[in-house]
């Protein structure tokens, strides 16, 4: 199945020469290209909105450097999804391991990346969206620190989580694409010392426990020799906190065009949409406050020690997984995702694999506005996959 939304394949030519001279790239049907309407994965949402008046500065800062659109890369819809299937558009190849999802909501992006379509793509990432594709396709990916690319022209899922990332297959791409987004802005370095964020690998051991003692191995040998109680042991309240914040922000972006419009979801989006009718407002104004003692807590950890994951809880998802695998999938990497997403802080993927050809790979989170030296840390700790 094709990473691309269906009909002719965009172009755009760059608008100047610079750093990235000749590559080309995708973008995620939910960021603006001039003259296109924005899709968001759903026959409804590109039914009833117009032509994009201009480029998104994202999408503008890339053509400058001397880079060319080539394809717009189909989205789980409207963004609600970690999973990488859309009932309207299909369910693009996971090309290395293609009896498995790719990943979503970022997923054509991740497919056109992985099998050599274009050189690098633009995603988004609220809850994993960057990350999750990056790591099932075996990609670098980015979610960057919150703000520090313009999510101006592009379509709001959660705001207050929504990032705009990047998928490349080597860390030197994903270090050029940051210096063209970051260049000029206070760049903030990571810590020497690194920690395993130990729920996060106690939660792949409980699935997979033979990938969990690799990534272990691997962490060690990075120098991530502790271990941190991320979540004091309360996962369930992190998830919690995450998923109303997140409802809410859904409910203002989208709420109103849902309830107009009546759109065609596909079964497990629609349940999920579904959900914010159930918000109460005392809660999220709760988790409102919550999140910000979360946030308070996770920068004290990371401003003396990088946190070190696995990117996802299971290496992959069969494209015939079972509605209970899935489901648990989702919670736990929500729950692990939502470090770097409550914090606002940066998170670099970095793609490995075994000898039983499956994907794993780890996740680094830094400070705020440590984005290229997280790169630059994943870069001299696996140089042999650069």
């Amino acid at each position: 199945m094709s990473a691309f939304v269906p009909g002719p394949r965009l172009q755009v030519a760059a608008t100047s020469s610079g750093p990235l001279d000749g590559l080309r790239f995708a973008v995620k049907d939910l960021i603006d290209v001039e003259g296109v309407v924005t899709g968001g994965g759903n026959p409804d949402w590109l039914a009833t909105h117009e032509k994009a008046a201009r480029h998104a500065p994202s999408v503008a800062a890339l053509l400058a450097a001397g880079a060319s659109v080539d394809g717009k890369t189909i989205t789980d819809e409207l963004a609600y999804s970690l999973e990488g299937v859309n009932v309207h558009y299909g369910t693009p190849v996971n090309a290395r391991w293609p009896h498995a999802l790719p990943g979503g909501s970022s997923s054509g992006s991740a497919s056109a990346v992985a099998s050599g379509e274009v050189d690098f793509s633009l995603g988004t990432d609220t809850g994993g969206s960057v990350r999750v594709p990056a790591a099932f396709c075996g990609l670098w990916g980015i979610r960057p620190t919150h703000d520090a690319v313009s999510p101006e022209g592009v379509l709001p899922f959660a705001p207050c989580f929504d990032t705009v990332g990047w998928f490349t297959r080597t860390g030197e791409l994903l270090a050029r694409v940051a210096d063209v987004f970051l260049a000029g802005t206070e760049a903030a370095d990571v810590p020497g010392h690194l920690t395993r964020c130990a729920e996060a690998f106690a939660a792949r051991a409980a699935s997979e426990p033979d990938d969990a003692a690799q990534l272990l191995t691997l962490a060690a040998s990075a120098g991530a020799s502790d271990e941190a109680s991320v979540f004091a042991g309360d996962e369930a309240l992190w998830l919690h906190c995450y998923q109303q914040l997140q409802d809410d922000a859904i409910r203002t972006s989208l709420g109103a065009w849902i309830d107009a419009t009546s759109p065609r979801f596909g079964p497990a989006i629609a349940s999920r949409f579904a959900r914010l009718k159930g918000l109460d407002d005392s809660e999220v104004a709760r988790c409102r406050e919550l999140r910000a003692t979360l946030a308070r807590h996770i920068d004290a950890l990371v401003g003396n020690s990088v946190i070190v994951q696995p990117t996802t809880p299971l290496a992959l998802i069969e494209k015939d997984a079972s509605d209970a695998r899935i489901g648990a999938f989702y919670r736990d990497a929500l729950t692990m995702n939502s470090i770097a997403a409550l914090a606002g802080l940066p998170q670099v993927t970095v793609p490995l694999a075994d000898g039983r050809d499956r994907p794993l790979a780890l996740s680094f989170i830094g400070p705020r506005g440590s984005d290229r030296a997280l790169i630059a840390l994943a870069r001299n700790l696996f140089p042999s996959i650069e």
